[in-house]
This record gives structure tokens, C-alpha cells and sequence, in this order.
């Protein structure tokens, strides 16, 4: 099999550079592989081990630093007939942690070489997260004051089942690679290796000891069997490939009238527990029963079981391309809470504007029409004062009628909660 090296674009390392070793590597490995250029996809991210993907002709994708492995995990999720290698150094190791915990874990058929050079060594030689405790860089004593992360040891506890650890000037470093790419999961090879332009100037005793420090760090050559599981791509299409298919999407008969001849903006500010997003859900069916366009936005904080809850609802004659609210034609407040979020869009309100409110609310000032309704003296719960309010609107307005109300309701619900909410608009 022909090289994969890109004969127009050959390494440019730093003289001496351990990664233009392992582009040669990578290179044979592939070739005994049997493997073209387009059935294999490097990735990369920022630094020297970011320029990998130049030096084949190969499929590559280059993006941020630490991210590499979130690109080939949709890469290889989309296309698992392809051979996904992400190349990263220290660097991006340290800084995409999370990413490669995750890989571990999930066992995708991903092959990671770390190109491990003890520092970052493209931004001026500060110390990663790999840098010995003893070693000189750029960022003073700060590797000395933090454990230096095995990116094997911490692989294996994720779950990963194949890590290995390797010089990159071992003669061997072909062959474990290969064995990396043709394990089916997640491999793992933590290749070390020289910074030359960098730590090599620093550490020069340092890196005399590199193959003793290997050798004294936990076994990392392969095969975790106590890891071992299946591949997660089949895994997961196997599981997926039993899911009943779901029903197709649910159609809605436009058997009614709306005098909606534009855009119509309906804002519902409320709280928590007063069902205001499924009273704006409830408007949007019952517009679409008149063939309306319809667009719903929801806000609130993230306490759902408490705060402000408000709906944004725009209904119109025509496709809607902007879903902003700025001048509503209705407005519905049943809290505190959803009134002091709205504050300034309740005090431009003008006079063509219906503002339903719950009696003894404190409203800003404003021109808009009022009307007022004591729920309590109705005997209606705070559960479903938004619905009763819908009814109001209903029996004011001929945008929306009840009877595109009850189809509305009809789409949503079902049972004893139709019932009840269908006696509830007949009483309003």
C-alpha cells in the first residue's frame, strides 16, 4: 500500500521534533493497514500536533483546542465505516479532560494519540497538565505545585479498555500504533516525546531519563480485559434498531375562523405552578384549528418550582419570520412575579391592547384596556387561572373563539382532564 503523506506539505517541526517521528509512524501504521485516504479522518486541535492533518491525504477536521474528540465522536457516530484518529497534545489533553473521560467511557471505536511533550509548546513552553514536578518551564514554579495527570492510569479508571505508553523514538512505535487503530473501542497511546524549541532547553537532564521514568510508570501497554464491552457505535444502533418507530406526526384539521388577518401577539406573564406555558401551547393549537402560523416562546428561571413564567405567542395569517414580541395586542398577568419581568412592555402598552389581569395585581401605568377578574371569588384554582383567562380572551376577542379553544384543548388533552377543562371555559 502507497504512503498517505501529502508529498505537497511535508512536516515542519522543529529540528529534532519527536511528532515528525510519529507522522512517519502513523503513516506505516496505515499503510500495513491496507487503508486509502478516504476511509480514514484525522482530527486535530490547536497546537504543533494540530498541523497532522496537513501532512496526510486524508479526510481531516480541525477545530478548538481540547475539542477534537467531540468532532470524532459525531464523525464516527455518522460514518462508522471510517477509521477516526484524533491527534492531541499535553495540552489540549488537559484542557478537553472532560472530552476524553467521556471517550473512555463510552468506548467508541476512536483511536487518541496523545502527543505528549510536557509542555505547551507552541505559545511559549509553560507547564501542561503532563509536566514533571521537577521540570524547568516557562510558567516558574507552578508544576511543582500540582501532581502531574497519567493520562493512562486516569483512562483506565474511566473505563477506557486499551491504553498504552510509548517513546516516540521506540522502533516499535509503528506497530503499536497499528495495534491502537485496529482495536474495536477506544484506544488510547500516550506517545512521549521532545519539544525541542521548548522543554528540551530546560530539561536537557530530564529528558536523558525519559525511557527510566517510562518504565517506572504503571503497565500501560494494551488491552484492559477488566474493561473490556462492546463497541458503543453498535451498541448503540443495536439498542436503536429495536425502538418501535414513532407515530407520525399528528395532523390538525382547520375547521374553524380567525379574524387574524396579520400578526398577533399575545404575552402571558404569570408564576410557577400557574400552567402558563401550556396556556400558551393551548392559544398555538387552538390557532392552528384556523390554519394559523404560530410561534411560542417560554422564560423562566431555573427554578421551575418557582418565579416568574412567562409565554410569548405570536398567531399570524402568514409564515412567521421574526418571534419577538414588541407590540402585543394582548396581554394576560396573573402574578407579581411575571409583571415586574415585563415591567416596561406593560408601561408602553396604548389603548388597542386588551390587558386581562388578576384583581388586586400592581400594574405599571399604562393606556391599554383593562379587565379585571377575581378568580377567587370564581372558585377558580391558581392552576387554572391561565385557562380561564383564555376563555375570557375568548369571549372578548374573535381571534380566538371557544370553539377553537375546545379543539384546542381536545389536541392536548384527553379523559377526565378534558372534561375539566372543557366545563371550565363553559362557566367563564
Amino acid at each position: 500500500m502507497s504512503s498517505l503523506l501529502n508529498r505537497q506539505r511535508p512536516p515542519i517541526f522543529c529540528p529534532g521534533c519527536s511528532h515528525e517521528k510519529v507522522v512517519k509512524a502513523l503513516d506505516m501504521a496505515l499503510q500495513r493497514q491496507g487503508l486509502q485516504g478516504n476511509q480514514v479522518v484525522i482530527v486535530t486541535d490547536i497546537g504543533c500536533s494540530g498541523l497532522f492533518d496537513t501532512f496526510f491525504n486524508t479526510h481531516a477536521l480541525h477545530g478548538l483546542h481540547g475539542r477534537a474528540l467531540t468532532y470524532a465522536t459525531g464523525l464516527k457516530m455518522a460514518r462508522p465505516e471510517l477509521h477516526v484518529i484524533v491527534i492531541m497534545g499535553d495540552g489540549g489533553l488537559g484542557i478537553g479532560g472532560a472530552h476524553v473521560i467521556s471517550s473512555c467511557r463510552r468506548n467508541l471505536d476512536i483511536s487518541l494519540l496523545v502527543l505528549n511533550n510536557f509542555n505547551y509548546g507552541m505559545t511559549g513552553g509553560q507547564c501542561s497538565f503532563t509536566t514533571p514536578v521537577e521540570a524547568a518551564t516557562a510558567s516558574g514554579f507552578l508544576n511543582q505545585l500540582e501532581t502531574p495527570l497519567d493520562i493512562c492510569r486516569v483512562g483506565s479508571a474511566a473505563g477506557a479498555s486499551y491504553t498504552d505508553r510509548v517513546l516516540a523514538t521506540s522502533k516499535e512505535l509503528p506497530t503499536r500504533i497499528q495495534q491502537a487503530l485496529e482495536y474495536p473501542g477506544f484506544s488510547l497511546m500516550d506517545i512521549w516525546g521532545i519539544c525541542p524549541g521548548r522543554y528540551g532547553k530546560r530539561n536537557k537532564e530530564l529528558l536523558k531519563h525519559l525511557q527510566k521514568e517510562i518504565t517506572r510508570r504503571p503497565l500501560a501497554n494494551g488491552r484492559i480485559p477488566a474493561n473490556e464491552r462492546a463497541e458503543f457505535g453498535s451498541h448503540y444502533r443495536k439498542h436503536a434498531a429495536e425502538l418501535q418507530l414513532p407515530a407520525s406526526l399528528k395532523t390538525i384539521a382547520h375547521n374553524y375562523h380567525s379574524s387574524i388577518q396579520g400578526r398577533y401577539e399575545i404575552l402571558l406573564l404569570g408564576a410557577a405552578g400557574q400552567r402558563i406555558n401550556t396556556a400558551g401551547e393551548l392559544l398555538c393549537l387552538s390557532a392552528m384549528t384556523a390554519g394559523l402560523h404560530v410561534t411560542q416562546k417560554n422564560d423562566f428561571p431555573i427554578t421551575v418550582l418557582r418565579g416568574y413564567s412567562i409565554s410569548e405567542i405570536i398567531l399570524s395569517r402568514h409564515p412567521i419570520g421574526y418571534t419577538a414580541i414588541e407590540n402585543p395586542d394582548v396581554v394576560i398577568a396573573l402574578s407579581q412575579e411575571g409583571i415586574s419581568r415585563r415591567k416596561q412592555a406593560i408601561n408602553l402598552l396604548g389603548e388597542e391592547t386588551l390587558l386581562i389581569v388578576k384583581n388586586g395585581l400592581a400594574l405599571p401605568e399604562n393606556n391599554a384596556e383593562i379587565i379585571e377578574i377575581d378568580f377567587k371569588n370564581l372558585s377558580v384554582p391558581s392552576a387554572h387561572w391561565a385557562l380561564a383567562s383564555l376563555a375570557v380572551l375568548a369571549r372578548e376577542k374573535d381571534t380566538i373563539t371557544k370553539d377553537m379553544l375546545q379543539a384546542g384543548l381536545a389536541n392536548k388533552f384527553s379523559g377526565k382532564q378534558l372534561e375539566e377543562a372543557v366545563s371550565l371555559l363553559s362557566c367563564m
